[in-house]
């Protein structure tokens, strides 16, 4: 019998010890030293190895669980439980010297999320959650913001960086979000907009083009924070579909009324 209370806390051990990491090389990174893995898309030996100090601690503490993550230290093989890794979320961020980027951490067992950790390194704020046991950050229970309408509410995006295909669409949503709304935001971190959303500090966050690593840990502490997650149709498949709708669950409707226009157009 697993103890996900035990887990949760070893979890949340090893995104901070991948967060000093990457804190320390902060102030010396170079940016000769970033890569692309394709247009726009970035990484450096940061992402690396802080993915690989992840999957080292996180093999220890699981270790009959496969993994998903964004560098590809470690793969899943069908087995039933998961770990799904964004070692630095954020990495333009990061390697630009934007103060805003995390390590997220999820565990899925059979397509349902068990945990999330997301470590925002500058801020040191630790979000997390358990299945059933609600949201924290730094060890306080965190929950959505109770703005009623769309047009009480802040939202946050990301721009799409590499596939421009849908861009015309995009624009249109957004123009429509921001003059619907008081305003919107864009943090550069997946992970971080989805934590905004569990702890009130915006009340939705919309995004198309995402992959798993990018939203799993955040998705499960919006949720146990009391908010909604979804993907652009209404439903279930937003971790591995690759659009995700989250808020405090008030706005939400308006929202996917919102992106029925995004995706008519």
């Amino acid at each position: 019998m697993l103890d996900f209370n035990v887990i949760l806390e070893r979890t949340k051990e090893t995104a901070k010890k991948a967060g000093e990491f990457i804190r320390q090389e902060s102030e010396s990174f170079n940016v000769d030293k970033v890569e692309h893995k394709g247009f726009n898309d970035l990484v450096s030996y940061v992402d690396k190895q802080a993915e690989k100090i992840i999957v080292d601690n996180l093999s220890q503490i699981l270790p009959e669980a496969g993994f998903i993550t964004e560098e590809g230290t470690a793969e899943s093989n069908g087995e039933a439980y998961s770990w799904i890794i964004d070692p630095l979320d954020g990495t333009t961020n990061f390697v630009h010297g934007i103060p805003v980027y995390a390590v997220s951490i999820a565990l899925i067992h059979k397509n349902e999320l068990q945990i999330g950790v997301v470590y925002e390194i500058n801020r040191d704020e630790c979000f997390y959650a358990q299945k059933g046991g609600g949201a924290f950050c730094n060890g306080k229970p965190i929950k959505v913001s109770k703005a009623p309408t769309l047009e009480d509410s802040l939202v946050a995006t990301g721009f799409p960086y590499y596939d421009f295909g849908l861009m015309e669409r995009y624009l249109a949503l957004l123009a429509n979000m921001m003059k619907k709304t008081h305003g919107v935001r864009r943090l550069g971190s997946a992970a971080m907009d989805l934590c905004y959303v569990a702890c009130g500090r915006v009340e939705g966050y919309f995004e198309y083009n995402l992959n798993s690593y990018d939203v799993a840990g955040g998705a499960i502490i919006v949720s146990e924070a009391g908010g909604k997650v979804t993907d652009f149709d209404g439903g279930s498949n937003h971790v591995f579909g690759r659009n995700i709708i989250a808020s405090n669950g008030n706005i939400h409707e308006e929202m996917l009324e919102e992106i029925k226009i995004f995706k008519k157009s």
